[in-house]
């Protein structure tokens, strides 16, 4: 068996929606959702949350989630990334239990689609593979670089992102990309003391369907979810 901590990051500050992390969708929190997901997975040890905010700490710990140190200032601002982040809440953590993970998942407040199958499959994309050292979940994406996404030269014309070998003239036809969709990342315990971002050298990816893949940014994708949830049944 191995040792396995879930980690969901939720600072208070957030310009797109205010207070976002506590907003209710779907009757819960959006910080409820990512908690009860890693509780119903079953496989994390520690479910711990790291947060700035007295209010999200306390909403947090009523979902079954501990709270055992309050986030540096300098890693709650709008400017930090968030790997330093989890690597604090892991070191953190490791510090007072005397022992280490070996494995770290972090689950993302702002995917409440997501399903505690997803966190499973991207797991096991880790896990069940000698090579890879992490996994993030994504979705095929809408948009192609292959085929209609284009970026402008310094004059301002327009280009393909990336020029396919042969013209393609459906979609369907163009090589197919990913995007990340946020929902869940999962990590070796040691690519975090080697690596500053998500994506190494042998990186997977877990494949959800795009109709769980919302990431909450905006109040457009609040009702969006809010909708799914109410007409779609998703969970």
């Amino acid at each position: 068996m191995s040792d396995v901590i879930c980690t969901v990051c939720a600072r208070g500050g957030s310009k797109g929606i205010p207070r976002k992390n506590v907003r209710e969708v779907g009757g819960k929190p959006l910080i409820g959702h990512a908690i009860t997901d890693a509780i119903e997975w079953g496989r994390a040890d520690d479910i711990v949350v790291s947060t700035d905010d007295s209010e999200i700490a306390e909403v947090a710990k009523e979902f079954g989630a501990s709270v055992p140190f309050e986030r540096p200032t300098a890693l709650a601002t709008d400017e930090a990334p968030k790997f330093p982040v989890i690597k604090h809440a892991v070191e953190q953590k490791e510090r007072n239990r005397s022992e280490r993970y070996d494995y770290v998942v972090d689950i993302d407040a702002t995917a409440p689609l997501r399903q505690p199958q997803d966190i499973e499959d991207c797991y096991r994309a880790v896990t069940e593979d000698e090579q890879a050292t992490n996994a993030y979940t994504v979705h095929e994406a809408d948009k192609n670089p292959y085929f209609n996404m284009v970026e402008l030269d310094d004059e301002g014309f327009a280009a393909l992102s990336k020029r396919p070998e042969e013209s393609i003239c459906r979609r369907q036809d163009a090589p197919t990309v990913y995007a990340m969709n946020a929902a869940v990342y999962v990590y070796e315990r040691d690519f975090l003391d080697t690596s500053n971002s998500c994506q190494g050298e042998f990186t997977r990816v877990s494949v959800m369907p795009p109709e769980r893949s919302v990431d909450v940014d905006d109040e457009m994708d609040l009702r969006f979810v809010e909708f799914l949830l109410e007409h779609e049944e998703i969970k």
